[in-house]
């Protein structure tokens, strides 16, 4: 299983961050993880969500504003 994030603006349009964060995890846990670390750099990039995604299926989708 290949984890990732999808990027997204509040409309639901799919955007790429301007630090081109293109990550792929081994697990969920390292997914989280990783999003808990970088979601201030990404907001900052445009993104107003992310979706996390197991091999192509949407898992859930989370905003990355602090309201």
């Amino acid at each position: 299983m290949v984890w990732t994030w999808r990027y997204e603006k509040a409309d639901g349009t799919v955007v790429a961050p301007d630090s081109g964060q293109a990550e792929e995890f081994a697990g969920q846990g390292d997914a989280e993880t990783w999003i808990g670390e970088n979601w201030k750099q990404l907001t900052e990039d445009g993104v107003d969500r992310a979706v996390l995604l197991d091999d192509g299926r949407e898992v859930y989708t989370m905003s990355l504003h602090e309201d």
